[in-house]
């Protein structure tokens, strides 16, 4: 794991008068924006409406978002997990669907006791540490129909897509409703070695939240104790953002280059 200051590097001044213009590009960029100021729902819903259409979804409420907590209802059903107070998988937002929400937002409103970091972890570094690494890891997570998210009603996909346009997407699960193809096993490993390498810590406190492009970043949480409790929302973004991640050139991933990447 990595150890930095994210916060304060991806960080946007939701007050600022360039707010909106600034999460654009940053998300064009980097695919990930930190945030603070959020004081209440209503804000926080009044901030997600101006970047994205809300798309609401089997655990939502009724204005389209939802509460992350510890219900201790959920601790052992499959698919769940963000209900528990459990570690998380980095994983992306609702894998299972033919169509994942482009965008999540996720902020803080009581932190816990003890614990419940987030955890992120930026696929295009996975993508070009892999490459050069094992570039036949790559080929096998990038073929087609190779892996199988969610439940009955899942969908059968891959981690990496790779698009004609020559960008690409990542899209993963690690948890009880994640199927893998005994070729790519073979290469999960890799791939979980990875995930670790890349990913960073981001404390948040009340009012503190993060959004992060769902076709990018894999997101996971530590455990903790205490009453926890977030708002999400999911999305699709009322600007133009191109699809996935830009891979670095063939010429510039090596062994020797494909180290961990500061956004």
């Amino acid at each position: 794991m990595r150890e930095a200051q994210p916060f304060t590097a991806h960080y946007v001044d939701i007050q600022s008068p360039r707010a909106e213009e600034v999460v654009r590009e940053r998300l064009r960029d980097t695919g990930l924006i930190t945030l603070s100021g959020f004081t209440s729902r209503t804000v926080f819903r009044e901030f997600a409406a101006r970047i994205m259409d809300i798309t609401p979804h089997r655990d939502s409420d009724p204005d389209g978002l939802t509460v992350i907590r510890d219900t201790r209802r959920h601790t052992h059903l499959a698919g769940y997990g963000g209900f528990g107070n459990c570690e998380l998988a980095p994983h992306t937002e609702r894998s299972g669907v033919p169509n994942p929400p482009r965008l999540m937002l996720l902020v803080c409103g009581t932190p816990a006791l003890y614990g419940g970091d987030c955890l992120l972890t930026d696929g295009r570094s996975v993508y070009t540490d892999i490459t050069a690494r094992r570039r036949e890891a790559i080929m096998a997570l990038s073929k087609p129909r190779t892996a199988f998210f969610g439940g009955g009603d899942g969908h059968a996909t891959q981690v990496f897509t790779e698009h004609p346009d020559g960008r690409v997407s990542v899209r993963l699960r690690l948890d009880g409703h994640a199927r893998f193809s005994p070729t790519v096993q073979t290469y999960l490993p890799y791939l979980r070695s990875a995930l670790t390498t890349y990913q960073i810590r981001l404390p948040l406190g009340a009012g503190q939240g993060y959004l992060l492009d769902n076709e990018r970043w894999l997101h996971a949480r530590e455990a903790f104790t205490g009453s926890r409790l977030c708002w999400r929302a999911l999305g699709e973004p009322r600007f133009r953002l191109p699809t996935g991640f830009a891979p670095a050139s063939r010429s510039a991933i090596t062994p020797t280059t494909a180290g961990p990447v500061v956004a």
